[in-house]
């Protein structure tokens, strides 16, 4: 052996007490992949706005090592992660938190993508995203607000950054025990997989304070690992180094990929006592994947609020659109398999007698929906708003539904949601005649004898 790389004097001390022969090949050269994250920590809100995060959202990303006992294997003798998954689409409300997910690679290749997927599919369906384990998993834990892991190095890397961690697997038996990774996961907060989620989530954030072994035994030489390796790699060679400067490859912008939730969401909302007869209403909302376990964290008006179903068009089962009461999708303006905003509004009411109001969210800030009894309307997210539009929509048909009523002019909802007030314009849509698609349909149409008021 040429040389052997470390990357902190205490990892020496370890080396020469186990293995006093290796002591003469070891040289500190610091830890190049810390090193970028500590570069690329300037890009966190583009990391953030990559994976869809919205201001006020908090990312928690969940994160497994390769081995057996870590958080995608039995957690150490009991399953925690797929009873933890619905659970944690349930009980954090789908504006307020994010989830992603970092899996080892070895645990792709050691069961496949495929395999992954479907394991993972009724997550994904809630929101979950699977990052990439080789190319973007440094932005998605610079992006991250709380870590939800185990023992390995992606949870160490989280604390050295000042990341809040919450172990959901933490055994100790593959670590050595004099190793700073071990003392951190004695001392880590740990997750109580059967407790309410969102208040443990809520108190760790509240009560974070970094600890100081991560950042200090992760690199003994922070920024500086490019050019100690490579002085090692030319010294091996025998070749002299060049003059320019050692750097390290930036860490490139992974592809926008915002959250897909095509699970049905159960919506609470709570309208405002301005909500009638005022230019400006407050609306509260509050969206979920399945019935929340923790009512505790839950909304302050929530025996005053009311409740209504939203599905994704693309929901798994079918059925879930005859019940729904808000059908949204998203896609272009233009998109002609959809026939644009205003074909496809008027062939979901159409279809499906018991939806209230259809959703086209034509972009990151914008909706164009229509309501069965009020015509159609374009929802704009004004100065300071950022939250989903098909969670304005919702909030759109809570206040309709409660008596509200756009004037020629349009109307201000001031949405509250993930801790924020989202203000949101509301104006009557223009060229909202009929479809043509319902001019042209046979009377053996899909709800050809009960068409949509324009």
């Amino acid at each position: 052996m040429d040389g052997l790389v470390l990357s902190h004097p205490e990892q020496l001390e370890r080396l020469r007490r186990v293995c006093p022969e290796a002591e003469k090949t070891s040289v500190l050269a610091g830890d190049p992949c810390f090193d970028r994250m500590l570069a690329g920590r300037r890009h966190r809100e583009r990391f953030r706005r990559a994976l869809g995060v919205r201001r006020g959202q908090r990312l928690v990303v969940l994160n497994s090592t390769w081995n057996p006992e870590g958080f995608f294997g039995n957690g150490g003798g009991q399953d925690v992660l797929p009873g933890l998954l619905p659970r944690l689409a349930s009980e954090l409300p789908a504006d307020d938190y994010r989830l992603a997910a970092v899996l080892h690679p070895n645990i792709w290749y050691g069961h496949g993508p495929g395999q992954i997927r479907v394991w993972l599919d009724r997550a994904r369906r809630g929101g979950l995203t699977l990052i990439d384990p080789v190319h973007a998993w440094r932005q998605a834990l610079l992006a991250a607000d709380v870590v939800l892991g185990d023992f390995g190095a992606v949870s160490y890397y989280a604390a050295a950054l000042g990341i809040p961690v919450l172990l959901a697997a933490a055994t100790r038996d593959r670590l050595d025990p004099e190793a700073p990774l071990a003392t951190f996961v004695r001392e880590a907060p740990r997750l109580d997989p059967y407790g309410p989620l969102r208040g443990q989530l809520e108190d760790l954030l509240a009560g974070h304070r970094p600890p100081a072994g991560p950042a200090e035994f992760t690199s003994s030489a922070p920024g500086a690992s490019a050019g100690l390796l490579r002085r090692l790699f030319y010294t091996l060679m025998d070749l002299p180094e060049p003059a320019a400067p050692a750097l390290l490859e930036p860490l490139p912008l992974p592809p926008y990929e915002p959250p897909r939730r095509t699970a049905p969401l159960d919506v609470r909302t709570h309208v405002g006592t301005r909500a009638r007869g005022a230019d400006v209403t407050d609306v509260r909302i509050e969206r979920s994947t399945g019935h929340p376990y923790d009512t505790a964290h839950g909304m302050p008006y929530d025996t005053a609020g009311e409740t209504h179903r939203a599905v994704h068009e693309d929901t798994r089962d079918p059925g879930d659109l005859t019940s729904a009461d808000v059908i949204y999708r998203d896609g272009r303006p233009d998109d002609p398999r959809l026939g644009g905003p205003a074909e496809w509004t008027a062939e979901v009411l159409r279809r499906y007698p018991h939806c209230s109001l259809a959703g086209y969210v034509t972009g990151p800030h914008s909706c164009t929906v229509r309501a069965r009894e009020y015509g159609m309307f374009q929802l704009s997210a004004a100065p300071g708003a950022d939250a989903d539009p098909a969670a304005y929509a919702s909030a759109l048909h809570a206040w309709l539904a409660g008596g509200g009523a756009v004037p020629p002019g349009g109307v201000t909802l001031r949405v509250h949601t993930a801790g924020r007030v989202h203000p949101v314009t509301v104006t009557p849509a223009t060229g909202t005649g009929r479809p043509r698609s319902a001019a042209a349909a046979g009377p053996d149409s899909p709800g050809a004898q009960s068409p949509v008021p324009d």
